[in-house]
């Protein structure tokens, strides 16, 4: 007996369709190619790094400063006045003609015999001469106090208990403390030779007729004519004022809050004058009160007039002369081995200073601490390393961790 045995076919093959498992291995090549076009569209059109200009963290010398405008303008100025009624004789100088102490004669007048007899006016020029003795005698003393007080900052210095800030702002006290005792005796002769007109009036040395002559009083040149024309003058009409232009100094005017900051024998340098070298000035007094000026944008500030005196010689400032705009920047701190950074690599986040650390072609985000700084630098104290390589002006475009390309490196 034989047994047949069929094999019967699914219901799937019997139909003519495709079985789920076999459908499913189709799709497998599919879905791949699928997902490998995705992921190149999506490497292909994820954001490229972002195009930036770095810096360098370096040590070298800084300065802390402070800078604005300021004035030149003569220390001394000599107002030469009638001093007595007459006739004034035509004045031949002009601003800019060079004079010499007790040599030249910047003008002339015809007194009336009055005048000069005058008690009134006599009894006045005895009282500004032994004013001008008086002041004499101060500048004097300030001047010998000065000297020994630098005699014993130097003595200190030798012994190694002074500083040389100290010393040389004991040395500057002296200099200036001289030339107040050279402006105070130039005063006093003027009203010394005011003085001799009435007593020679009064003995009867004075003949009639003979002109008054008005000498110079110290070598320099005519800064000013008032009286140019020949005609009658009173007692104390300017007549021309006189001054040594090579006796300069610069009135720098500062915000009321950073006046504080300052100190007498600060270093000063002069830029923008109109030569090809900066000039050299030091502080020498600091107005103990402030005036109110309105700024160029209309906000009213409260400001400090600053003298400070020239130090760079005549010969490197040729040209130079009274009322001559410069831009004033005050060294109020310097280093030479300081720890610094660029400026515009610094950004504020929170309460604290920020930059941009660039570290594996990205972007990381590191807080500092500051010191001293000025318009260009900044003291780093902590927070970056000597070599570290930061991200100038970063904005908004930059943000933690994100890919960078750098353009140019500032030194």
């Amino acid at each position: 007996m034989q047994v047949q045995v069929i094999m019967g076919r699914s219901s799937d093959e019997s139909e003519g369709r495709v079985p789920k498992r076999q459908l499913g291995r189709r799709w497998i090549p599919t879905l791949l190619v699928a997902g490998t076009v995705v992921a190149l569209l999506a490497w292909g059109l994820r954001p490229g790094p972002e195009p930036v200009e770095l810096g360098k963290v370096v040590r070298g010398p800084l300065e802390a400063t402070l800078r604005e405008e300021g004035k030149t303008r003569l220390k001394e100025r000599y107002l030469i006045s009638a001093p007595v009624a007459g006739m004034l004789r035509r004045i031949s100088l002009k601003p800019g003609d060079p004079v010499q102490a007790g040599e030249t004669v910047l003008a002339r007048i015809e007194p009336l015999p009055a005048a000069l007899l005058d008690p009134r006016a006599r009894a006045m020029a005895e009282a500004r001469r032994d004013a001008a003795r008086a002041e004499r005698d101060r500048a004097r003393a300030a001047w010998d106090w000065a000297r020994a007080e630098a005699r014993r900052v130097q003595s200190l210095y030798e012994a190694g208990s002074a500083t040389p800030q100290e010393l040389d702002a004991t040395v500057w006290r002296e200099k200036d403390a001289a030339q107040q005792l050279a402006a105070a005796e130039h005063r006093l002769r003027i009203a010394e030779a005011e003085r001799k007109l009435f007593t020679d009036a009064a003995d009867g040395t004075l003949p009639e007729g003979e002109q008054v002559e008005l000498r110079s009083p110290v070598d320099g040149q005519v800064l000013r004519v008032y009286e140019p024309s020949a005609r009658v003058v009173s007692p104390g009409t300017p007549l021309l004022e006189v001054g040594d232009p090579g006796d300069l100094e610069v009135v720098i005017e500062v915000l009321s809050q950073e006046a504080v900051r300052l100190q007498p024998g600060m270093p000063v340098r002069l830029e923008q004058w109109g030569g090809e070298t900066p000039l050299e000035a030091r502080i020498r007094r600091i107005e103990p009160s402030a005036f109110t000026k309105v700024s160029a944008l209309g906000v009213e500030e409260q400001r400090v007039r600053v003298i400070a005196d020239l130090v760079s010689p005549v010969e490197q400032r040729p040209g130079l002369g009274d009322q001559y705009r410069v831009e004033a920047v005050v060294i109020v701190w310097s280093g030479n081995d300081v720890l610094k950074v660029p400026l515009g690599a610094l950004f504020r986040r929170g309460p604290d200073w920020a930059v941009f650390v660039l570290e594996d072609g990205r972007a990381r985000l590191r807080r500092v601490v500051l010191g001293h700084r000025n318009e260009r630098e900044a003291e780093v104290r902590q927070g970056l390393r000597e070599g570290e390589t930061v991200l100038l002006y970063p904005g908004e475009r930059i943000h933690e961790n994100q890919r960078v390309h750098p353009v140019s490196i500032s030194p």
